[in-house]
């Protein structure tokens, strides 16, 4: 786990001086945490509602708010002395934090940042100043799979796409029995890239795809790109940090970005960027937003932005102290939570006659699964309804997926004899979820289904829509 540097001099001046001090990180509990400091750390949480969502925007401990809270105070008593002296040896802490997490050669390597759509604009910022430069060519490739976050493939549009890439998408199988079938698309794909002997410049791979959710052979497919020659890689694992294991050194990505406020018990907002060290890119990369640290290193660039609030990037040594509370540690935590989440998938998906979207090795702490069939959710939009009357009428918040992948559903329902199932929830399990919350949801659609519920229901009459 993360061991914590004392307060030093920071990178481009900003040292300690006679001014007040950041507070120390605690020490973390010798003794494991209880049931009850579970339920008192979450309090916070709305109680009328079945949160089974942890994958959107995370959750944040009492005690970690409470020390982002010290942080907020500290700087409105004296901003002066706090951006001189103060903030940038409590960013240091949370870097080297980080970067014991996820075995980062070196502390420079770390850049702290609000979220991974932040982190990408670093990156493919960097890629279309390539392009306009000319030190890539018009017509280069940038590959990505078709289940990237959709903020992420905008930032692909907006950034290389207008300076004059050829974006090519990966077209993943979902549901997916084994990592051979992402491996087998992604190899077919790369070769559309290269074709004509065309360069591909970026490969941008997710560690866990949000919708549907599946974890990615990452490691494999970073190989993948070495062999074949692509400039660079680079790993979106927003959801990564607290899910699966990380390892950036033995993943070899070029740039890898996770947040810590998902599943790592970080207030939002806040995430990291891993740029490996020695390379010419390294140099090259620049925060969107220009600040007087333009020009001193992507660390100390996303380390002052102007004035806003920095506390959440520096309360990561006290999610650290946290999540040493618990057996295992974040280890401890995230097989848990990946064994409770299966558990609970293969409940709902029994109750409802349906089935998991990909096999347990290939889920975190979140898994899809299938929901009746006869609920007719036939678009994003009708899932969002679903999604929204689970909200206001049954108080259960579960994200919903449209499955737009009808041929290979009825091919696959045909083959076991169902009826293709085009809707899925992604359920998430974090260590404040309990069974109640997830038969809520079960008995909640059971209604639906025992009803006669069809999301035809909730779609707006055409008279509706001409007045909208």
């Amino acid at each position: 786990m993360a061991s914590i540097p004392p307060d030093e001099p920071a990178e481009n001046g900003h040292r300690n001086g006679n001014g007040p001090s950041p507070p120390p990180a605690k020490r973390a509990r010798s003794a494991l945490i209880s049931a009850a400091e579970i339920r008192d750390e979450f309090a916070h949480h709305d109680p009328a509602v079945a949160r089974v969502n942890n994958g959107s925007f995370g959750s944040c401990p009492a005690s970690v708010l409470h020390e982002q809270a010290r942080w907020q105070r500290l700087f409105l008593a004296q901003p002066d002395d706090f951006y001189f002296h103060g903030l940038q040896p409590g960013l240091r802490r949370s870097r080297a934090a980080v970067a014991a997490l996820v075995n980062a050669g070196d502390v420079s390597e770390v850049s702290l940042v609000d979220n991974a759509t932040t982190a990408a604009a670093i990156v493919l910022q960097h890629a279309a100043w390539s392009f306009a430069e000319g030190r890539f060519a018009r017509g280069d490739a940038v590959l990505m799979l078709h289940y990237a976050y959709g903020a992420v493939k905008k930032s692909i549009q907006a950034y290389a796409a207008r300076a004059g890439a050829a974006v090519v998408e990966v077209p993943l199988p979902f549901p997916v029995a084994s990592p051979d079938a992402i491996v087998a698309e992604f190899r077919a794909a790369l070769a559309v890239a290269k074709d004509g002997g065309r360069r591909v410049r970026l490969a941008v791979i997710d560690h866990i795809t949000s919708m549907p959710s599946v974890v990615i052979p990452v490691k494999e497919l970073v190989a993948i790109c070495r062999q074949e020659g692509v400039d660079k890689v680079f790993v979106d694992a927003a959801h990564s940090i607290g899910q699966v294991p990380v390892d950036v050194r033995d993943i070899g990505a070029d740039f890898y970005t996770s947040n810590l406020h998902k599943w790592f018990f970080c207030p939002p907002a806040v995430a990291f960027l891993h740029t490996r060290k020695g390379g010419p890119v390294a140099s090259q990369l620049h925060h969107p937003v220009v600040s007087h640290e333009y020009g001193n290193g992507l660390p100390m660039e996303s380390g002052w932005i102007g004035t806003r609030d920095y506390s959440a990037q520096i309360v990561v040594p006290e999610a650290v102290n946290f999540v040493n509370r618990f057996e295992g540690g974040i280890e401890g935590i995230r097989n848990r939570n990946h064994d409770k989440v299966i558990e609970m998938g293969r409940m709902l998906a029994e109750a409802w006659g349906t089935s998991l979207g990909s096999p347990p090795e290939m889920c975190g702490s979140m898994v899809m699964v299938g929901m009746p069939n006869c609920l007719g959710i036939e678009s994003d939009d009708d899932a969002i309804r679903v999604r929204t009357m689970l909200r206001k009428d049954f108080k259960v918040e579960v994200p919903i997926y449209y499955n737009t992948r009808r041929l290979q559903e009825q091919e696959t329902a045909t083959h076991n004899n169902a009826d293709p199932v085009t809707g899925y929830v992604r359920i998430s399990h974090q260590i404040y979820n309990v069974k109640e919350d997830y038969e809520r949801l079960r008995d909640a659609v059971n209604k639906l289904v025992a009803d006669g519920f069809t999301s035809s229901i909730l779609r707006p009459s055409d008279k509706q829509e001409t007045l909208a």
